[in-house]
């Protein structure tokens, strides 16, 4: 017998904002001192005193439109209620010193170089997404200074909830701030951008832009409609709570990460699908069964066209998938979006192939102890589910999923509530 089947579930709250701030803020003068101290020699140029400020930004859940974003389709995220803090010193030089709150007193908690250290490939690990941002806005042709940053998560790490954007996003604003940047949507589209860079070229981390976006455009109560064509977005009510209704984040444990595995691949894919037939993005292909009909004529090699044919009825279904949720949600007809969600996973389970056995056996375990839909978020090859339940089921489906996983001999999920929340902002 399975001890862990009879445990209760791991429930991640979000942290109090107040309280966060407090603790970075903390974390900051434990790592610095109060005057710039931490053991640097450059502590003469930290500015004295504590942070500057401190900058929150969320992590995300994909409610629907998976692996559309670089595939010039639109994607559904909302901004959750937990959220990365960094407290940041602006120097006056350019040195730049990381710590991670989490893990003070390991080496791997803590970076310095200087910002031409910072580029492609340097740093490596989690300094490279916050680096990252620093260089990507010189690049871009601001005058970034050195700084001071310390950083705490509550977003879980390599659950596909978007830890990495939210560290981005929450450096991101706060150098805004410090340079007068502007902060309206337009300048946290221009945000957002740099942050793609951060990750793409520093961390060397494929992404298409669907989570930075997130954590810097969402708004309370709403979820975007992202046209990834033009990093356009609209506002969509998801406001659950009346209707009975809770989103639930199953975090399997099963960590993915961006940086290796099957996500570039798919995207490799997804371009070559693109390139036979003649469009930009697989999300422009007008006519599926013409597509999948070209995909697979003479003269190709019969596995490697099915491959492109299964990418490209994922992206091109995937994409009716989100406006025929969007069109519901903006009528507020949230139950009749469950079923989108289980064809969802079905097609990245078996056209795209990026669910697991951990995400499989969460969403069945979900359907079956009630939810009315459930499908694997994120960008796949583990991570995290998320499952439409009514709120007073989300207990009981939590259990449900728990004992599935321990019956499966999966590792012990954790789980959270989904609720809209507010993008990256100064906190403190």
């Amino acid at each position: 017998m399975n001890p862990a089947a009879h445990a209760s579930p791991t429930w991640l709250p979000a942290r109090d904002p107040a309280e966060a701030a407090r603790a970075v803020a903390a974390a900051f003068s434990e790592a610095f001192g109060g005057g710039g101290g931490g053991g640097s020699s450059d502590d003469s140029s930290g500015g004295g005193g504590g942070p500057d400020g401190v900058w929150a930004a969320p992590g995300r859940v994909n409610l629907i439109g998976e692996h559309l974003d670089y595939n010039g389709g639109p994607v559904l995220p909302l901004a959750l209620p937990h959220r990365t803090v960094v407290a940041v010193r602006v120097r006056e030089d350019d040195a730049v010193r990381l710590v991670s709150a989490s893990a003070l007193g390991e080496d791997a908690a803590r970076w310095e170089g200087r910002l031409p250290d910072v580029g492609p490939g340097s740093p490596s690990g989690w300094a490279a997404y916050a680096a990252g941002v620093l260089w990507a806005l010189r690049e871009a042709g601001h005058d970034v200074p050195g700084v001071d940053v310390a950083v705490d998560s509550a977003v879980p790490i390599g659950a596909g909830l978007s830890s990495s954007a939210a560290l981005e996003c929450a450096v991101a604003v706060a150098l805004a701030d410090a340079l007068g940047l502007p902060t309206d949507d337009a300048g946290r589209a221009a945000l957002a951008a740099a942050c793609v860079r951060a990750e793409n070229e520093v961390a060397g981390a494929p992404t298409g832009g669907m989570d930075q976006a997130a954590s810097l455009r969402c708004t309370p109560g709403q979820a975007i409609l992202l046209d990834t064509r033009d990093s356009s977005v609209q506002q969509v009510p998801l406001d659950l709570a009346p209707a009975g209704l809770a989103l639930l984040v199953v975090d399997t444990r099963a960590s993915h990460s961006h940086s290796t595995g099957g996500y570039g691949d798919r995207r490799a894919e997804s371009a070559r699908a693109a390139q036979a037939l003649g469009v930009e993005h697989l999300a422009a292909v007008a006519d599926l069964d013409d597509a999948l009909r070209r995909l697979g004529g003479a003269g190709t090699d019969p596995d490697a066209a099915e491959v492109l044919r299964r990418r490209t009825r994922h992206v091109v279904t995937e994409t009716a998938r989100v406006r025929e949720a969007v069109a519901l949600l903006r009528e507020e007809r949230y139950e009749a979006v469950a079923p989108l969600l289980s064809a969802s996973h079905a097609s990245m389970r078996d056209d795209y192939e990026i669910s697991s056995p951990e995400l499989d056996t969460a969403c069945e375990a979900a359907e079956a102890a009630g939810a009315l839909g459930a499908r694997m978020t994120g960008g796949g090859f583990g991570g995290s589910a998320v499952a439409l339940v009514r709120a007073d089921d989300a207990g009981r489906v939590a259990a449900a999923v728990h004992e599935a996983a321990a019956r499966a001999g999966h590792p012990q999920p954790a789980f959270l509530l989904a609720v809209p929340s507010a993008g990256a902002a100064r906190v403190a």
